[in-house]
């Protein structure tokens, strides 16, 4: 199925978890699509992915990134210690001035940090998403469920929007 009006969509954190499906079903969907990843030579994405260079924490490595892009699929958190992004104004600055108008946040957190803080205060179209956990990550779990047949890391997370 494709779309009638394709959008230019960067997809950050294009080749984890959810960023890789994303870029996926965005394609199949007729949409362009930018991904966003800090190494391009790895990134083994689809045919038809545009992938860029650049890594979120840094805001000088994203003016190409948002170039031309309608909407973004934004990581809120970044760095090998998945801590919350701390240029979170700055992002959204260059996304409004490149002409960006909806934007999704996948969270890393319960609590909004300040990418989400600045999306909500920067005009455009949002939704948050808090996923609970990943199945990717059970393994995660393996002692405490072999220990005391217990998942002490799962807790219920809402999705909010605009």
């Amino acid at each position: 199925m494709t779309t009638e009006n394709p959008m230019t969509v960067l997809v950050t954190g294009a080749t984890g978890t959810v960023g890789r499906p994303l870029v996926e079903q965005l394609l199949a969907a007729g949409h362009r699509v930018r991904a966003l990843t800090r190494n391009p030579a790895r990134a083994n994405l689809p045919a038809g992915a545009e992938v860029v260079a650049g890594d979120l924490a840094d805001t000088a490595s994203l003016p190409e990134a948002f170039s031309g892009a309608d909407a973004a699929h934004l990581i809120g958190f970044g760095g090998d210690e998945y801590a919350p992004l701390t240029n979170g104004v700055e992002i959204v600055d260059l996304a409004v001035k490149a002409g960006v108008r909806k934007v999704t946040v996948l969270r890393g957190d319960v609590t909004k940090g300040p990418l989400e803080e600045a999306v909500e205060a920067g005009g455009l179209e949002w939704t948050h998403l808090s996923p609970v956990e990943f199945m990717s990550n059970t393994l995660e779990w393996a002692e405490s469920v072999r220990e005391e047949g217990v998942v002490r890391e799962a807790r219920a997370r809402p999705i909010h929007g605009s």
